[in-house]
């Protein structure tokens, strides 16, 4: 049933977002005449490994200067790319992953090998279903860029002040996860584009009917700023990056 959903969604998705993807594919290649798509391995199901697309919102070999984390003032991103992420349309190509089956519309966000390497061991349950376009964590940190920004080393404070809480949001919907889940989820995600206090209402008490534990349910609020704090399965506050 989830596999049919996913082909239904991704095809309902690419054609009505296909206009709006072509005005941005054309706008991407006519800054710097270069791909307007940007491909890259990720890590899926059972450690397997895909090319994941999504629109270019950086410049050229932006992944070699620079670490995998963007704070929302890093001059890697171009013009067209702070509209591209702004509205998350970068997103919506990799629904042409999902029609192939290497990703699903929900379940945790995919993660490049050297990211997953670093994953605890009860981390790497997140690996137990397929990466997805969204999920709880897609909601609560939709302002990673913002979160980040002004950090010395962004990488750092993503694996200390958000991979902690994304993980345990991760791991929750993979061990509750079902279609009635993910339908919600999906509507959520499409409130958060006109109300982001909206939607986090509704994630709240979806975690809340799952047995999320206050802390978590605190954090996902996001009414408070954000502590370093150990990745499940650790007791101490990670280090690398």
């Amino acid at each position: 049933m989830k596999r049919c959903l996913d082909i239904l969604g991704s095809l309902f998705g690419l054609v009505l977002m296909s206009p709006v993807l072509a005005v941005f594919v054309v706008l991407i290649w006519a800054q710097d005449f270069q791909s307007p798509f940007y491909i890259a391995p990720r890590m899926r199901r059972r450690g397997q490994t895909f090319r994941m697309v999504k629109l270019r919102s950086m410049i050229v070999n932006a992944d070699k200067i620079g670490g995998a984390s963007t704070a929302a003032t890093d001059r890697r991103v171009t013009w067209v790319g702070r509209l591209i992420r702004k509205y998350k349309l970068d997103e919506f190509m990799q629904l042409w992953n999902v029609l192939k089956g290497e990703m699903s519309l929900v379940g945790p966000r995919p993660q490049v090998e050297r990211d997953v390497g670093f994953y605890t061991e009860e981390e790497l349950h997140l690996l137990d279903a397929e990466p997805g376009i969204t999920d709880f964590a897609s909601i609560v940190f939709s302002d990673e860029g913002d979160i980040l920004k002004g950090a010395d080393n962004p990488d750092l404070k993503y694996n200390q002040v958000i991979r902690p809480w994304k993980s345990r949001l991760g791991l929750l919907y993979v061990r509750n996860q079902n279609v009635l889940l993910d339908l919600k989820l999906i509507v959520l995600t499409v409130i958060a584009i006109v109300s982001r206090p909206l939607a986090l209402k509704g994630v709240l008490g979806l975690l809340a009917d799952l047995g999320a534990d206050e802390q978590l349910l605190r954090v996902s609020g996001r009414t408070e700023s954000l502590q370093p704090f150990p990745p499940p399965g650790a007791v101490q506050i990670e280090t690398r990056c």
